[in-house]
């Protein structure tokens, strides 16, 4: 007999679990939905070829590919080629990419999409880090305007504040710094290089940076200028000017430094808090060209949503010149985060509001009538299904979080008042129908 288990960097989920998490989706699809995003879904694999290339290195190895079947593996295995031909997603990015490309005739641009799938990844499971877990995703796709890099960080404003989640930090730079970055040290050609081991910056720490930059060629005063810059701190508006000044003689860095002071100036304007610039936030994904996004928070070692300004995703695909931007908020981690501060209401893992107890049949058919009633006003109710002890009944609704109970027994059917029993309380009323909707649904309302 087989040992009932699941693949590592894997989870199950319990209902009050499940039931919190489809609370964080809701509250997340629906900040999507309130700026004009609409849904879409995406197959759990795509062909190999849409996902090589687009992650670096990196992210190509940890790619899950799916194994060829039937005469095409037997024709592999005598050939030697590539023994997989399809892949789970790794991100939802750019398989939108594909999806916009293939579907282009049916969309109106510029395209406002979210998206909220799970993506899979052959990494080393820890905390935090999963092989199976979801992404968020919101994209706009279809102009170059930075009015939709604000729009984004509103979005990412009020989500953290519909869920309580204080102390949100998100961090700020631009690709065509980076590229600036690599011109102004005489390095273009190394820009995927610096910018992979920069990224690790947070991991590995500043000194072990300059080792791995130093172990792939860049000499010392290379090094030098670039910890002077990826390491500048304070009020934004002087280190533009000190950006300004450096890359004086670089367009592409004038152009980042420009796009980032609209960034912040916005920012300041509509009140968005939480922002920081980090010169050393590189992104190792190879399409970003524009504004890049981080978002952590003090009390997780991980960030927890992230994205950037791509310009030549789709020309992967052929089609040329459909500028995009989007985030994704990383739901494993969020939840993680919110059940580790203790922020989900206990009410969230509530599967009903009111149980009805089983006192016989006679008493469980008028229950079944009433509970119509309720469901038919929205209210989420249940009826205990065998006739046991009230003690057994009651427990059930404790360990389901039901707030309230219903004995309706022989002497209340066909009555004008029901007693309904408040489980937190413990205190029991006897109300009409009307007044029991009416208190229920104000519970619905908070």
């Amino acid at each position: 007999m087989s040992k009932a288990s699941i693949p590592k960097g894997t989870r199950d989920f319990l209902p009050s679990e499940a039931k919190k998490r489809a609370y964080l989706f809701d509250t997340i699809k629906a900040v999507f939905e309130s700026h004009g995003y609409d849904p879409i879904e995406t197959p759990a694999m795509e062909h190999l070829q849409t996902l090589l290339g687009k992650y670096g290195e990196e992210g190509d190895r940890l790619i899950f590919k799916i194994l060829k079947r039937g005469d095409k593996f037997k024709a592999a295995l005598q050939s030697g080629n590539d023994f997989a031909d399809q892949a789970l997603r790794y991100d939802l990015t750019v398989p939108f990419a594909r999806f916009v490309v293939q579907h282009r005739s049916d969309l109106s641009f510029p395209f406002k999409r979210y998206q909220m799938q799970p993506v899979w990844r052959a990494d080393r499971p820890q905390k935090g880090r999963y092989r199976e877990f979801y992404q968020c995703d919101v994209d706009c796709i279809g102009t170059e305007s930075l009015h939709a890099e604000v729009e984004l960080l509103q979005i990412i404003e009020t989500v953290f504040d519909r869920l309580g989640l204080s102390g949100v930090e998100v961090r700020l730079n631009n690709r065509k710094i980076l590229m600036a970055l690599a011109q102004y040290l005489n390095a273009e050609e190394r820009l995927i290089e610096m910018t992979v081991i920069i990224d690790k910056l947070d991991k590995i720490g500043l000194r072990k940076v300059c080792e791995e930059l130093s172990s792939i060629g860049f000499a010392d005063d290379q090094i030098k200028k670039l910890v002077d810059i990826i390491t500048l701190t304070g009020n934004p508006s002087v280190l533009f000017e000190s950006l300004t000044d450096t890359f004086a003689q670089i367009p592409d860095g004038l152009k980042g430094v420009e796009e980032l002071q609209f960034l912040f100036d916005m920012a300041k304007a509509l009140n968005i808090k939480g922002l920081k610039l980090d010169l050393s936030l590189a992104r190792g994904l190879n399409y970003y060209t524009g504004a890049i996004f981080e978002v952590t928070h003090p009390d997780f070692k991980s960030s927890i949503c992230g994205g950037g300004r791509y310009d030549d995703l789709t020309s992967l695909f052929g089609l040329e010149g459909m500028s995009g931007v989007g985030i994704s908020f990383g739901a494993d981690r969020i939840y993680d985060l919110l059940e580790q501060k203790g922020l989900f209401d206990q009410n969230t893992s509530a599967s009903a509001q009111v149980l009805f107890a089983n006192f016989g049949e006679q008493e469980v058919k008028y229950a079944q009538n009433i509970a119509a009633k309720l469901r038919a006003e929205g209210i989420a109710c249940e009826v205990y299904l065998e006739r046991v002890k009230m003690k057994k009944q009651f427990s059930y609704a404790h360990a389901k979080n039901i707030p309230h109970v219903l004995s309706i027994g022989s002497e209340e059917i066909g009555g004008a008042l029901l007693p309904i029993k408040n489980m937190a309380s413990g205190e029991t009323q006897k109300l009409s129908l009307e007044a029991i909707i009416s208190l229920l649904n104000s519970k619905n309302d908070h």
